[in-house]
């Protein structure tokens, strides 16, 4: 195997555990995380598939930047944009000064952690079909 399905694996393993803990808080009831490990799992598995293309520069936390890159080496990406909606998780979900007036354990809702992990299921199962080849 060589060091970029290594790499691969490693960031898609990750993001399967990411996500099989943003079910798990879901089913705790803790939305705010659920969303939070969605997009975890989201941003991991696409920056796993750009390093199994060799591309380096990972540090973006963008779901929106991250499926950029990943549509020039693919156009199938483009058929996920809308997941892009997963960047705005990533600061609100975990500190009280991204939202005013309000702790991230009372905004979000169990639709937003439905539609996270939803999002995230999409781009896994997107990689894990377009690594195969």
């Amino acid at each position: 195997m060589n060091n970029r399905k290594k790499e691969f694996n490693r960031w898609f393993e990750q993001a399967q555990f990411d996500l099989k803990a943003a079910r798990d808080s879901l089913e705790a009831t803790n939305f705010e995380w659920a969303c939070f490990q969605a997009q975890q799992a989201g941003e991991k598995t696409l920056k796993g598939y750009l390093s199994l293309h060799g591309k380096s520069d990972l540090e973006t936390r963008s779901i929106f930047a991250l499926l950029k890159r990943c549509s020039e080496i693919s156009p199938e990406f483009k058929n996920i944009e809308h997941t892009k909606e997963l960047t705005q998780y990533y600061i609100p979900t975990r500190y009280i000064n991204g939202l005013p007036d309000d702790i991230p354990h009372h905004f979000y809702e169990k639709g937003d952690a439905e539609k996270c992990i939803k999002h995230a299921e999409q781009i896994i199962n997107l990689v894990k079909e377009m690594s195969r080849t």
